[in-house]
């Protein structure tokens, strides 16, 4: 026989056999979610098989009880689906077959699309504090009225969006709560956080996501400093500035009453002979104004990683509060939407307590 006939033959032999071999677990399919596995009420997804195959024919399925029912079956390896549903909460997995041959790859692993926004939101907070020197330990604690049966922790801007379940520590006829150690902290710890409650009946049927905590790392630039030049005894009512100085250029600076990270941010400070400042107008609205203070800086390209604290500040507050203080102010957009009180958007005036509305209210703008 012709060497090239038996050439031929063995490729016609061999061919199929690797491809059923290649098809069988060796190149498993994985299959992902965009923009994330965990999807509001309402939202959409799209769900997109992947492989390193050519000519594939996808299908992707969803698990109900111990079957799987084809959503998808096409050249296209994506769904999308919406808008989402409490049906639509569970598991997902894909596969393909070779140019519409009866041999199917192996299953992708399972993919979980959790649904949100169907219970009230816990709330969320973090002990001693949020704002964590580097290799120190912090408690995240998610709290509810309704007893929940678990507890799940997101952090945001994850593309993989993991989860941490936390089952319910303590539980009474109106509240349930888990808690969540981290530590040693490091700088892939820091970012935003929310947590969602489930029930064991709908695993991946999941509250509305609690506000976001902020976890800070502090501690990885030199501490600047606050001072103030105003008389050391001030009353409601009475405009405090102070000064944040550093010999570092910080994009943005931070003032923190209880040592809480959530706020928002002023830009940079003018330079004075090699020492950047920040004048830092504060509103004495109340005697809830009184206490220490500490002011921080960072960069915008690690915005969740600070410097060490300034040495603290004590602003003391002394005679009966009035109903209104005046403060000059800058009007920001995240004025509006501020997430905590004890770190102070440092662009507006700094302002404390129930008061903080009326001050605001009055406020001019600077520039």
């Amino acid at each position: 026989m012709a060497p090239k006939l038996i050439t031929l033959l063995c490729l016609g032999i061999c061919l199929p056999t690797r491809i059923c071999t290649h098809m069988g677990g060796y190149d498993k399919f994985s299959l992902s979610a965009w923009p994330s596995p965990v999807v509001p009420l309402g939202g959409r997804v799209t769900l997109s098989c992947h492989s390193h195959l050519q000519f594939v024919i996808f299908t992707i399925f969803k698990r109900s009880g111990t079957r799987d029912h084809a959503l998808h079956t096409g050249l296209s390896n994506n769904i999308t689906i919406g808008p989402v549903t409490p049906g639509h909460a569970g598991t997902y997995r894909c596969s393909g077959s070779y140019n519409h041959t009866t041999i199917r790859s192996a299953h992708s692993k399972s993919l979980k699309i959790a649904v949100t926004g169907l219970f009230t939101k816990p709330s969320i907070s973090a002990h001693p504090s949020s704002l964590v020197h580097a290799g120190a330990r912090v408690s995240l604690r998610c709290h509810s009225e309704l007893t929940f049966d678990e507890f799940i922790l997101c952090k945001e801007g994850n593309t993989q969006h993991s989860q941490q379940y936390g089952k319910m520590i303590q539980a009474g006829h109106h509240f349930s709560k888990a808690v969540f150690s981290m530590g040693p902290i490091m700088p892939a710890h820091a970012g935003a956080y929310r947590c969602c409650g489930s029930f064991n009946r709908s695993r991946y049927m999941w509250s509305a996501p609690s506000d976001p905590l902020d976890i800070v790392i502090t501690g990885k630039y030199k501490k600047p400093s606050l001072i103030t030049r105003e008389n050391a005894m001030a009353g409601p009512g009475d405009t405090v500035t102070l000064f944040c100085s550093s010999k570092i250029p910080f994009d943005k600076y931070h003032l923190s009453k209880k040592q809480e990270a959530h706020g928002h941010w002023l830009s940079g400070g003018q330079s004075h002979s090699g020492i950047f400042q920040v004048d830092l107008p504060l509103c004495l609205v109340s005697p809830t104004s009184v206490g220490s203070y500490r002011c921080y800086g960072a960069f915008n390209e690690s915005p969740y990683e600070w410097s060490a604290p300034s040495d603290p500040l004590h602003v003391p507050v002394t005679g009966i509060p009035e109903s209104t203080c005046l403060t000059p102010m800058e009007s920001t957009p995240e004025t509006e939407n501020q997430r905590d009180p004890s770190v102070l958007n440092i662009s507006a005036s700094v302002s404390l307590g129930k008061e903080v509305q009326k001050c605001t209210r009055l406020g001019t703008s600077v520039h």
